[in-house]
């Protein structure tokens, strides 16, 4: 197994525990007096820990240290396909590159296929003005991207604020148009100019929507 392999597995099986336990990853790093930093390079997969804290982790989670090393193939009596794990995100705030940002609310799982056409992140959707079809609290996978054809929803952020909104775009040669799928919301249109100077940033592409039922 290559090194890469063995900190993809690690990581998927980490991040299913922390899911498992129903606290935020912030939460565990602190409770094993570990920095939140070095934490998140485990469970994105770039860093492999020494494996005295591999064992501390797996102490904390109650579970053996194969637990955690070891590729596993079934979860609740299932099948588990090959998967990528990325990020739930709340905002996505200006600067900070997706992979080092800190505070995540979650984990969503996508395909090893769909992983191998560029970065992803998963976002919790807020407010109401995609409704009917994609609804607050849904989540929607995001592919990153400057740069989308006219028609595709997108993630996109306007000036310098963490928030982002999730609209459709429409472009023409003056500008763009976010237009809402709710008609009691208004479509939001940008010069050139605007774009540039406010600015107006496309985060990504929506791939795909994951509507959560409570």
């Amino acid at each position: 197994m290559t090194d890469d392999e063995q900190k993809r597995i690690f990581s998927k099986n980490l991040n299913f525990y922390i899911s498992q336990s129903g606290k935020q990853q912030k939460e565990v790093a602190r409770d094993l007096e570990i920095s939140a930093t070095t934490f998140n390079t485990w469970c994105v997969g770039k860093i492999m820990p020494r494996m005295g804290k591999v064992q501390k982790i797996a102490d904390y989670f109650n579970i053996g240290k194969s637990d955690l090393l070891d590729d596993k193939t079934t979860m609740s009596g299932r099948r588990r396909k090959k998967g990528v794990l990325i990020p739930v995100l709340g905002t996505v705030p200006a600067g900070i590159p997706v992979e080092a940002i800190e505070d995540i609310l979650d984990w969503e799982e996508i395909t090893e296929d769909m992983a191998a056409t560029g970065e992803f992140f998963a976002l919790k959707i807020k407010g109401h003005s995609m409704e009917p079809k994609i609804g607050d609290g849904d989540i929607v996978i995001v592919r990153i991207q400057s740069d989308v054809d006219s028609g595709s929803i997108v993630i996109a952020r306007i000036g310098n604020d963490e928030e982002v909104t999730c609209k459709k775009l429409l472009k023409n040669k003056d500008g763009v148009t976010f237009v809402p799928f709710n008609p009691s919301y208004e479509a939001l249109y940008y010069t050139n100019e605007q774009i540039h100077t406010l600015p107006v940033m496309i985060m990504g592409k929506v791939i795909e929507l994951r509507s959560k039922f409570e």
